[in-house]
């Protein structure tokens, strides 16, 4: 087997896997530390499908994406804007930031940074991270496999922490009437 030839595209993914591995161990360190405090997960089925749409998102750009594809600055500008708005996503939420569903009793929601405006602004960021580092390389098919399957499991996540945080929004789950 030989090893793909080593071209900007590659670099660039290569450092975004470097990006996401420092906010693993960020969200690893975040999440003993809320459960040490008191906090449940809940939804973690299906966390590992997560891992498995993002490690193959990385290795289907890497090894499927032409080293000597041009790269648009246009589209690499729009990336790397995204890449702020992540970074102010998890500033936002300091200690609370984990790739996880973990929830804390009593804790105060985050109403700060971008929860000002959009009760999930995550899940925003990565969509458009999904579509527009393949469409930057010029991989339109990647953009658009990766894009559909992110929405079914991120619609499934928005209504697990949904329910999650209910109560701590001060919404109750409606009850079922009686016969």
């Amino acid at each position: 087997m030989e090893l793909p030839t080593m071209g900007l595209p590659q670099i660039i993914v290569l450092l975004v896997a470097a990006q996401r591995l420092a906010e693993l161990a960020l969200a690893r360190r975040n999440t003993k530390q809320l459960l040490a405090e008191g906090a449940r997960e809940v939804g973690a089925a299906h966390y590992p499908l997560f891992v498995a749409l993002h490690a193959g998102w990385l290795a289907v750009l890497f090894l499927g994406t032409p080293a000597d594809a041009l790269v648009d600055g246009a589209l690499m500008a729009l990336f790397l804007a995204l890449q702020a708005g992540r970074v102010w996503v998890v500033a936002s939420l300091g200690r609370f930031w984990t790739t996880r569903v973990v929830t804390l009793p009593g804790a105060p929601l985050v109403r700060r940074g971008p929860f000002r405006w959009v009760r999930h602004p995550n899940y925003l960021v990565v969509a458009g991270e999904l579509a527009v580092l393949p469409l930057a390389f010029g991989e339109v098919w990647m953009a658009v496999l990766f894009s559909a399957l992110n929405l079914p499991l991120t619609l499934h996540r928005i209504r697990v922490e949904e329910a999650a945080l209910g109560d701590r929004r001060g919404i109750t789950r409606p009850r079922s009437r009686p016969a």
